[in-house]
């Protein structure tokens, strides 16, 4: 059974969503960080929220970057280094924010983050 399609596509979505979801950070800095402040100001990391979201930020940068590296080369050579790197990044990705959802007891934003890592944990066991 080839699976080179479902990867493809799962890639894809990871590429999508992280550099979307990063572009929004980086073009909105200000904005992210208001709100987050006051979501996450009964947590721990209440006084290093913008540490915490650059952090984020350059996570979902390298999963999307990888995501689309890996769909490149699964294309130009049928290598799955790069398409492994981008879902074993995706999956600490989405951990880092399932941990910043439940921290802020935000047990609706955590449900949402299973929905995504889902495909993140699919996507490795293909790989």
């Amino acid at each position: 059974m080839n699976l080179q399609p479902a990867i493809i596509i799962a890639l894809a979505f990871f590429a999508i969503t992280f550099i979307q979801s990063g572009y929004d950070k980086i073009m909105d800095w200000a904005g992210n960080i208001a709100w987050l402040k006051g979501h996450f100001a009964n947590t721990p990391i209440k006084n290093s929220v913008p540490q915490s979201l650059l952090l984020i930020l350059v996570l979902e940068i390298f999963s999307g970057a990888f995501s689309v590296i890996g769909i490149i080369q699964l294309y130009v050579n049928e290598g799955t280094l790069f398409a492994f790197i981008a879902a074993l990044m995706s999956s600490i990705t989405l951990l880092f924010l399932l941990l910043g959802q439940r921290m802020a007891k935000d047990y609706d934003g955590a449900r949402t983050i299973v929905i995504y890592f889902i495909p993140a944990i699919l996507l490795l066991s293909w790989l």
